[in-house]
């Protein structure tokens, strides 16, 4: 009897891990990503390694070491961390592997938690690695076997393409067994294969060529792409991942009888796009971002001289930016093939007011958490270098101080010090004060201050060390002295490997104590050089979980006089009422005493319990 749960898709990623016998498995954190390795992690019985790593690159040299010595091995991350890893990615298809690897890399269409939107598929194209694209949690969970075992057949990486709506999207999964035996670890020198010196790789260039029939051949007739002629139908739609299922609802609710194929491998599967091709007169395709399989179809209908009509992104209607969804299926299916606008679900009246069920939400910009230390820091930052100074920032919570005006550019993990660096040397002469977090500064900003030390950057460098990776999730990093599965290891001290890197002014304060953080970032602005102020401060929710509880603060209004300076500080907890012109704390107060520190009155006060 087969068992069912009700699960997240990352979840079910990390059950086909386990079901294809994953044995070593490294990853950075990054939305929609993170939940894959934090769920292998908190597992209690596993027979698997599994980290977090510092950055994409590390993690996946960490997976294809593995494999090389003929393990199965899987590396996870999200679209813009494959940037990352791109260097030892494009040499990887080169040697290949001996066991197994399955590179997953989770796509953001509509930029959700991400400062792009990007499509893995032109990685696969690029590196000629094999892609898989999943339509459902389901099959998301299914194809991790299927990947390990096409990976050690060719001898070649996986790259396995979940996007947000199948890495966040919940459903009901069916289990399957879990692989019993495992390969053991055996690693076989082979130098004209592993040492990738000119004289080899051109040779392993050759290789990889040679084997793309091969790849081609092994995924074209895989279960994940699937062909229907429809008798009678002049229409075709090809389609991929999650995109399949929005336009098979699309086709269903326009009531078009139309021949439908899902793509799910990469390269496409050639003769079923001739098939559909020969079959049809006019071929709709939906897919999300880059029009890569649009591409494929177009260059195949050139080879064969069919006069069939592609439509798709490069020509519209199908949008080219942001997620699909049913009803933007549908709405191309009624202007292509000119029907009337989508038709009413048959569960529903047609005299179904939709717009009398609409609740507008007011806008809701992300804001820091109440009593978030990088708030006092971004406060005593600004009041010190000056809101003309120039403020270079980084990916990560902190990113929202760009409500402070603290935050003048966000180019990529570990740029802001760089960034910094570069303006410094174009000739600013305004202060220059960028801000980084610690899980980042571990990621790439340690090379970045390294650099600005080296060459004289005369800049600030603000580390905001809230003690976590708390953006994707509150994931451990070196600095923490806690592994993924949260056994001891070394904490790394940042004063110490700051001052290893060359810098000569490093300071550690506490952002709450607000005279204190002043003084040294005062005196971090006067040095002449790299300068590093380290702020920690444990994060609230962090905090709150381990059982830290602060007394919280009330506003007395008689003495409060409506000058709104703890109004401005931004926190959730601090409101201001237009009619009495008084401001007042609610229930969302941390205790985190910075705008009693910023009051002049003494207006606000500790809550006596």
């Amino acid at each position: 009897m087969s068992t069912r749960e009700y699960m997240l898709g990352n979840v079910a990623i990390a059950r086909g891990i386990v079901e294809g016998g994953g044995q070593v498995i490294s990853g950075y954190p990054g939305t929609p990503s993170s939940e894959i390795i934090g769920t292998l992690a908190s597992m209690k019985e596993r027979d698997f390694y599994v980290e977090w790593s510092v950055n994409e690159k590390v993690a996946l040299e960490v997976a294809a070491g593995a494999a090389m010595a003929g393990v199965r091995s899987v590396v996870t991350m999200k679209h813009v961390g494959l940037n990352v890893a791109a260097d030892p990615l494009m040499t990887l298809a080169y040697t290949g592997v001996k066991g197994s690897m399955v590179i997953i890399v989770a796509d953001d269409p509509s930029c959700h938690s991400s400062q792009n939107e990007q499509d893995t598929r032109r990685y696969s194209q690029f590196s000629l690695i094999p892609c898989l694209d999943p339509c459902t949690p389901q099959e998301a969970k299914d194809m991790l076997p299927y990947a390990f075992g096409i990976s050690n057949k060719l001898q070649m990486p996986v790259i396995f393409r979940p996007t947000t709506r199948i890495s966040h999207g919940k459903s009901d999964v069916e289990l399957g067994p879990v692989t019993p035996e495992m390969p053991v670890a055996d690693f076989q020198k082979d130098l004209e294969r592993w040492v990738m010196i000119p004289k080899n790789a051109r040779v392993r260039h050759v290789h990889l060529l040679g084997i793309q029939q091969d790849i081609l051949e092994e995924l074209e007739n895989s279960p994940w792409n699937e062909l229907e002629i429809k008798e009678g139908a002049k229409v075709g739609v090809i389609t991929s991942g999650i995109a399949s299922v929005y336009a098979r609802e699309a086709v269903i609710r326009q009531d078009v009888n139309a021949s439908f194929l899902k793509i799910g491998t990469y390269p496409v599967p050639v003769n079923k796009i001739r098939t559909i091709m020969e079959n049809c007169e006019r071929l709709i395709i939906f897919e999300e971002m880059e029009p890569v399989v649009e591409e494929q179809v177009r260059l195949i209908a050139q080879e064969l001289g069919s006069a069939v009509e592609i439509i798709g992104k490069m020509q519209g209607p199908v949008p080219r930016i942001f997620e699909l969804n049913t009803d933007i299926c549908a709405d191309v299916l009624a202007e292509v093939l000119g029907l009337e606008r989508p038709v009413v679900p048959s569960e529903v009246t047609e005299d179904f007011d939709y717009n009398a069920c609409r609740l507008e939400l007011p806008m809701r910009p992300p804001v820091m958490c109440p009593g978030c230390s990088h708030r006092a820091t971004f406060h005593v930052m600004k009041k010190v270098y000056g809101k003309n100074a120039i403020f270079p920032s980084d990916i990560g919570c902190y990113t929202l101080g760009i409500q402070s005006g603290t935050v003048d550019t966000t180019l990529c993990m570990g740029g802001s010090i760089t960034v910094a660096s570069g303006i410094y040397q174009a000739g600013e002469k305004r202060p220059i004060c960028c801000s980084i977090g610690d899980s980042t500064f571990f990621h790439t900003g340690m090379n970045g201050l390294l650099n600005a030390i080296y060459n004289k950057a005369d800049i600030t460098v603000t580390i905001v060390d809230n003690r976590t990776t708390a953006m994707t999730g509150h994931q451990p990093n070196p600095g923490m002295g806690k592994m993924a599965t949260g056994e001891e290891t070394v904490e790394v001290c940042l004063e110490d490997l700051c001052r290893g890197l060359g810098a000569e002014f490093v300071e550690t304060v506490d952002p709450y104590d607000l005279e204190r953080t002043e003084e040294v970032f005062k005196r971090a602005k006067s040095y002449k050089g790299t300068s590093v102020v380290i702020t920690e401060q444990l994060c609230v929710i962090d905090a709150k979980r381990s059982g830290i509880r602060r007394r919280p603060f009330i506003i007395d209004p008689e003495a409060c006089t409506g000058c709104r300076i703890c109004v401005n500080l931004g926190c959730p907890a601090i409101e201001f009422d237009t009619k009495s012109k008084k401001a007042s704390i609610n229930a969302m107060c941390t205790g985190c005493s910075v705008c009693a520190r910023l009051c002049k009155f003494d207006a606000i006060s500790e809550v006596n319990i």
